[in-house]
C-alpha cells in the first residue's frame, strides 16, 4: 500500500517547518563572514566532501560569507611515501626539511586546494583558492617547539604574524568563496607549512568573523571519554578548565586553543562539529539545538 495523499502532505509541511526555524537563523547571519576549517574525515569520504561542499555553496547563496581553510595531512604523508621521503612529528608537529617543504607546498597548493574549488564549482559555488604566499595573505616567521624543556627546531614550520585581512574581505563582497591552503610566507620569501586549525583561528580573528566552525572526526566536546553527551555550549573558562584536568587533549588542544583565542579577537562563537554527519554545517548554524559544541565568550 503507498503513502497516503494526507502522508505525503505531513510530509511536505515537515520540510517547510525546517525552513522556518531556519529563517531567523539567516536573517541573523546575512552579511556575516563564517570561517570553516575543513578537515578529517569529510575530506576523505567522496559522499562527505560533496555534501559539505553543497552547505558551503547554499551558505554563500543565502547571504552569508564563507571562508573554507584546508588541511592536507594524509595527502601529505602519502606523496612523501612515493617520494621516499619519511614523516616525522613532534608535539603534533610535522617536522619539515626542505624536501618535505617542497612535497608539501605541491600537494597542498596543487593537489588539494584545486581539488575543493573544482568541487565547490560542480555545486554552483565560485571558489577561488589561494595560498598564505598570495598577496601576503599569511606573514610567519618560523615556528620552535619545546621537548623536555629545550626548544627544538622542527623546519619549515611557520608562526603567524600577521594575516592580510582587506584580501579575503574583498574576495568574499566579490562573490567568491576563498579557500585558502595552509601555506605561509616570511620577509625573506621562505614558504612555511602551518597547522591549517591556527589558519583558520588567526584568519577568523582578522576579520572579527560571526562564527568559527572547525570540522572534526568527534561529536563535539564531552566531559569525559566514556561520557555520550555531547556539551552543548561551554565558555572560555569551562574550555581551559577541561584542559587543566586533561578532558581536553591531544589534537583537540590545537582546535580549542585557536578556538579561545579567536573568541579574544573579537569572534562571536566557534563551533567543533562532527564533519561526518551529511550538513552538518546547516545542521550547526540554522536549527535550534545544532549538532556539535559551541565555544563563547
Amino acid at each position: 500500500m503507498g503513502i497516503s495523499l494526507e502522508e505525503k502532505m505531513q510530509k511536505f509541511i515537515g520540510k517547510a517547518n525546517v525552513l522556518i526555524e531556519a529563517l531567523p537563523y539567516i536573517q541573523k547571519f546575512n552579511g556575516k563572514t563564517v570561517v570553516i576549517k575543513y578537515g578529517g574525515n569529510a575530506m576523505i569520504n567522496e559522499t562527505l566532501k560533496n555534501k559539505v561542499m553543497e552547505d558551503i555553496t547554499l551558505l554563500k547563496y543565502i547571504g552569508l560569507n564563507p571562508i573554507v581553510v584546508h588541511g592536507g595531512g594524509p595527502d601529505i604523508s602519502a606523496a612523501l611515501q612515493q617520494f621516499d621521503i619519511k614523516s616525522e612529528f613532534i608535539n603534533g608537529l610535522r617536522v619539515t626539511d626542505k624536501e618535505t617543504m617542497r612535497v608539501a607546498q605541491m600537494v597542498l597548493i596543487g593537489k588539494t586546494n584545486k581539488e575543493i574549488v573544482s568541487l565547490l564549482g560542480t555545486k554552483g559555488g565560485k571558489g577561488l583558492g589561494i595560498s598564505g604566499i598570495d598577496g601576503k595573505l599569511i606573514e610567519c616567521r618560523k615556528c620552535y617547539t619545546e621537548v623536555d624543556g629545550k626548544k627544538t627546531d622542527i623546519g619549515y614550520v611557520g608562526e603567524i604574524v600577521n594575516v592580510n585581512a582587506k584580501m579575503l574581505d574583498l574576495l568574499t563582497k566579490d562573490d567568491y568563496i576563498p579557500v585558502v591552503a595552509p601555506i605561509g610566507v616570511d620577509a625573506e620569501g621562505n614558504s612555511y607549512n602551518i597547522n591549517a586549525d591556527t589558519v583558520a583561528g588567526e584568519i577568523a580573528a582578522a576579520l572579527e568573523a560571526e562564527k568559527l566552525m572547525l570540522l572534526t572526526d568527534i561529536e563535539g566536546i564531552k566531559e569525559s571519554k566514556d561520557s555520550e553527551e555531547i556539551i552543548p555550549v561551554i565558555g572560555r573558562k569551562g574550555i581551559n578548565e577541561m584542559i587543566q584536568e586533561k578532558k581536553i587533549v591531544g589534537g583537540m588542544i590545537p582546535k580549542v586553543k585557536s578556538g579561545i583565542k579567536a573568541i579574544e579577537a573579537g569572534v562571536n562563537t566557534v563551533h567543533i562539529v562532527d564533519g561526518r554527519v551529511p550538513h552538518c554545517l546547516l545542521l550547526e548554524i540554522f536549527t535550534d539545538h545544532g549538532i556539535g559544541t559551541m565555544i563563547t565568550r
